[in-house]
């Protein structure tokens, strides 16, 4: 018992060190967008596409990275995405042209955070902690993916203003090269998992679950959540400099959110195991819509700007905890992974074109107009999508 304590508690550790360098290294991309645009004449269509192909390719891999980890656990999938996460920063530092780009902070990338972020880390602990408080475990787990990200901005930005956005990119590289030797302490125990019921071939599992459409209005909603934390994520920086505030307010307000989405995400995993998270899913997003709203059609101040990150970082990625914790909740954990997986690709559909038509929008219009009231909209049918969600255990048939 003590040994199956000690391995859960080191998981959960390794895991939050695992979201905190690859989560901070990946929200911090932002940064990168001016300096590698003015260097190469491109607009800011180029940057944002090829970030918008790497949550494609994050979202279109993670389920099956998460049947992988089901099936050969955290640690191999740990390992071999990390390889693939450094290899990409190492080439981005040497990347040119639109296409090497693509290839390095788009394809190469978006392999790596497919095995190294929520998906597979959260459904790991997941596995590993008793129902009553896995929810909380998710939370505390979600929280350093937060830290990193408070630590990372403007780590990466004081390294930026000294290296220049080139040696910065192999700094990152030899940082996430760190987690191909750490993942040796993610030790899971998935024999716990393969005894609850029969192994039931995937697409089997897949055909059952896509009959509940609790499921879909589930992913769906996530998919909002992507369109936001990217489009912002990425533009924010930007957007700021174009309403004349200086250029450390972009970085001070992703590093506010990473801060203050620490609380957030903890407060989301302790309130998902008291009461029924579809609905907190619900008031969060809501709660988004007014938050957005405000910042946009109010004006423009450090102060507001501040207070925008303050409420959003609340806000950020709460969603994460209780969006998991309600698919163990209906299909429980055995093939959670691979499940959660398939939810992220919707929220990765959403990051897609969250990234990308923040910077079409902008290249066309001169302006982030648009994209913030599709924001404000997508959040209020968000809510209404989770409202009807409800938890309860679905039994898998094994004749399918």
């Amino acid at each position: 018992m003590r040994s199956t304590a000690h391995n859960a508690m080191l998981l959960m550790i390794g895991s939050s060190i695992v979201l905190a360098l690859s989560l901070g290294i990946r929200h911090a991309f932002g940064l990168f967008l001016p300096p590698m645009s003015l260097e190469f004449g491109w607009g800011r269509e180029v940057f944002a596409f090829a970030i918008a192909i790497q949550n494609l390719i994050w979202g279109l891999l993670q389920p099956f990275v998460g049947a992988f980890a089901d099936r050969y656990g955290v640690k191999r999938t740990v390992f071999i995405s990390a390889i693939a996460y450094a290899l990409g920063l190492l080439l981005m530092a040497f990347a040119s042209t639109p296409s090497a780009l693509v290839l390095s902070a788009g394809l190469l990338i978006g392999f790596g955070l497919s095995g190294t972020s929520f998906a597979v880390l959260l459904s790991a602990v997941g596995r590993s902690i008793v129902a009553e408080k896995r929810s909380m475990a998710m939370g505390i787990a979600s929280a350093a993916g937060s830290l990193g990200q408070f630590v990372m901005l403007p780590g990466t930005l004081g390294l930026l203003e000294w290296l220049g956005w080139s040696c910065t990119l192999l700094v990152c590289a030899a940082l996430i090269a760190l987690l191909i030797p750490l993942s040796r302490l993610l030790h899971e125990d998935l024999s716990s998992t393969q005894t609850e019921e029969p192994k039931l071939p995937l697409l089997s599992v897949l055909r059952q679950v896509a009959g509940h459409t609790d499921f879909w209005l589930l992913s769906l909603g996530f998919l909002v959540c992507g369109f936001q934390v990217v489009f912002i994520g990425i533009h924010i920086p930007a957007y700021l400099l174009a309403q004349h505030l200086p250029a450390q307010a972009g970085t001070t307000v992703l590093a506010l959110v990473g801060l203050f989405n620490i609380a957030g995400t903890w407060c989301a995993g302790w309130l998902g195991g008291r009461y029924a998270k579809p609905q907190l899913l619900a008031a969060l997003y809501l709660l988004r819509a007014v938050v957005i709203a405000l910042f946009f059609y109010m004006p423009i101040s450090l102060f507001s700007a501040y207070a925008f990150a303050i409420a959003m970082g609340l806000l950020w990625l709460s969603t994460v905890p209780l969006t998991n914790g309600t698919i163990a909740s209906m299909f429980g954990v055995r093939y959670l992974s691979m499940l959660a997986g398939v939810v992220f690709l919707f929220h990765q559909i959403g990051s897609f074109l969250g990234g990308w038509l923040g910077g079409l929008a902008y290249d066309q219009t001169g302006s982030y107009a648009l994209v913030w009231q599709l924001s404000i909209v997508l959040s209020v049918i968000a809510a209404l999508l989770n409202l009807p969600i409800r938890e309860r255990l679905v039994a898998f048939s094994t004749r399918d």
